[in-house]
């Protein structure tokens, strides 16, 4: 696997804290990745090494091939770097904002219009171009934010918290926006600590506690690591329907337990704890319909994020 991103036993301290310590995180190319922590992880400390802005005390990072401490130019060429504040640039129309950026990356006046204009259209900023920044949403600002770290058409974007402080429909807007752009082939490296909005996207994970990480890999690698097992809900009318689905799929291979759980909604259910594969589930779904119990619901509850985050970290979560 090509790993865009890369440190090995990467430290930054200051005095005697370790801010980051021994920290050794690998991003798959085309890959987003969720990058989770309580505040005071050292999260934002490791994106400024990875971005140039801060030199490590030691260890190594390498973005799109290129060393941090090496060779910064290129790295800052490779990346699109979006912190987590805005900045003040008030006195700028949001074209002349990106137009301010893009000549920043030297790129030539000329290319410039046609560039904006794509950027624009891409975060939905079309209809505010004239506007003064300061009169923006906080959300349209995060979202002209992240133009602007793709006015040099960069590889690798690094984002320090792009849902912060953002309303639900703002937070919505930002995720479906890091999805695009994973689909026009850019790696998405950012920092959060909202799990749900990591859970939502990303198809790999960091999670990182005290400057170390703790555990890491891709979606699927890391429910396995952290919940061996699937836990299908069964919701049916009755207790004795209820019993009939436990006894139906008790003998079934992978079926662990089949327990008849608290009602819901004056509803019975069943938790089957299965280790099966897709086609197993589709198996105990046969299973109990030609049994003759009528099902009202047939659900695979999936573990979300906070509950993996609470067994690998000391559970403080922010």
């Amino acid at each position: 696997m090509s790993f865009i991103i890369e440190t090995r036993d990467l430290r930054k301290k200051y005095g005697k804290f370790d801010a980051v310590n021994g920290l050794s995180l690998e991003v798959p190319a085309g890959s987003i990745y969720g990058f989770v922590g309580p505040n005071g992880a050292g999260k934002t400390t490791t994106m400024r090494m990875l971005t140039t802005l801060t030199r490590p005390s030691s260890g190594e990072a390498w973005v799109a091939g290129h060393s941090v401490q090496a060779e910064p130019r290129a790295v800052r060429r490779a990346i699109g770097y979006m912190p987590d504040e805005f900045g003040v640039y008030d006195d700028m129309r949001v074209w002349e904002y990106l137009d301010f950026f893009a000549a920043c990356y030297d790129i030539p006046e000329i290319n410039r219009k046609k560039l904006i204009d794509d950027l624009l259209e891409l975060v939905d900023l079309t209809h505010r171009r004239d506007d003064m920044v300061d009169k923006l949403s906080r959300g349209m600002k995060q979202r002209l934010s992240l133009a602007r770290t793709l006015a040099h058409d960069p590889a690798v974007l690094i984002l320090d918290e792009p849902a912060s402080g953002l309303d639900p429909r703002a937070r919505v807007e930002i995720r479906e926006l890091l999805v695009e752009l994973a689909k026009m082939g850019k790696t998405i490296f950012f920092s959060s600590h909202i799990l749900a909005d990591v859970s939502e996207i990303c198809t790999h994970i960091g999670i990182i506690e005290g400057g170390k990480m703790v555990a890491q890999g891709s979606m699927q690698e890391m429910r396995a690591q952290l919940m061996p097992h699937r836990e299908i809900m069964v919701t049916v009318r009755d207790d004795d329907s209820a019993q009939k689905v436990a006894g139906l799929v008790s003998g079934i291979a992978g079926v662990i337990h089949a327990v008849v759980i608290e009602p819901k909604a004056g509803r019975s259910r069943v938790r089957i704890d299965f280790t099966g594969d897709d086609d197993g589930v589709a198996a105990v779904n046969t299973v109990i319909s030609t049994g003759g119990v009528a099902i009202l619901g047939f659900t695979e509850e999936t573990k979300d994020l906070e509950a993996m985050f609470m067994r690998v970290t000391k559970g403080i979560v922010t």
